[in-house]
C-alpha cells in the first residue's frame, strides 16, 4: 500500500503528459532489455556499464519531472487547502528516497 494511502490520503491525478511519461518508460524498458541481451551476448563490460548509466540517467530525469510536477501540483494544492504540512513532509520523504 502506498504511503499516501496508508496515511489516509489517496491522490489520483490525471496527467496531461501521461502519454509522454509512458513513452519514456517504454524507452527505458527497451534499454533494460537491450542490456539483458548485451549480457547474454557477452558484450564488452564497458559497453554494458555505459548502457546502465544511460538507463539511470533516463530514470533520474523521469523522477525529477515527476517530483517537479508533484511539487507544483499536488503539494501546491495541499498548501492552499490547509494540508500543506503533511504534503511537504511526504514530499521530503520521497525526495530522500529518490536522492539515494
Amino acid at each position: 500500500m502506498p504511503a499516501s494511502e496508508a496515511a489516509g490520503h489517496v491522490h489520483k491525478v490525471v496527467r496531461k503528459d501521461k502519454d509522454d511519461l509512458l513513452k519514456r518508460l517504454n524507452r527505458i524498458g527497451g534499454q533494460v532489455e537491450g542490456i539483458s541481451r548485451m549480457v547474454a551476448d557477452d558484450r564488452y563490460c564497458v559497453d554494458v556499464l555505459t548502457q546502465i548509466a544511460a538507463v539511470r540517467s533516463a530514470l533520474d530525469a523521469l523522477g525529477l519531472k515527476l517530483l517537479h510536477d508533484h511539487a507544483h501540483g499536488c503539494v501546491q494544492q495541499a498548501v492552499r487547502s490547509g494540508d500543506g504540512d503533511h504534503a511537504i513532509e511526504e514530499l521530503m520523504k520521497v525526495m530522500q528516497r529518490f536522492a539515494r
